[in-house]
């Protein structure tokens, strides 16, 4: 089977040209790993997601590096998201 050209895939995914597409995803805070106060959303009913700006991006996103400025303390989803994965992918697609 042939893969088209504009079609990642995980070989070609590093830290290096990462495009943090996962960063635009909703991410639900579901255990304490520490994330700051600042980068908490809550909605009406006490449910907490991280916060995103207006252009779509986590807030915690540093937009120059596209790197997580609180990679110590992401949220356990982010943990778990893994680069190069079929999720990973997917998100790719949608911005070639």
């Amino acid at each position: 089977m042939l893969i088209p050209t504009n079609t990642p895939s995980s070989s070609n995914v590093s830290c290096s040209n990462c495009q943090a597409c996962c960063c635009r995803l909703e991410v639900m805070i579901i255990s304490d790993t520490g994330v700051p106060e600042e980068f908490i959303a809550r909605d009406q009913y006490g449910g907490e997601t991280m916060m995103r700006l207006n252009d779509g991006w986590c807030a915690a996103l540093d937009r120059d590096t596209l790197m997580c400025t609180i990679y110590e303390n992401r949220p356990w989803i982010c943990r778990e998201f893994e680069m190069g994965s079929n999720e990973c992918l997917d998100e790719r697609v949608k911005f070639i």
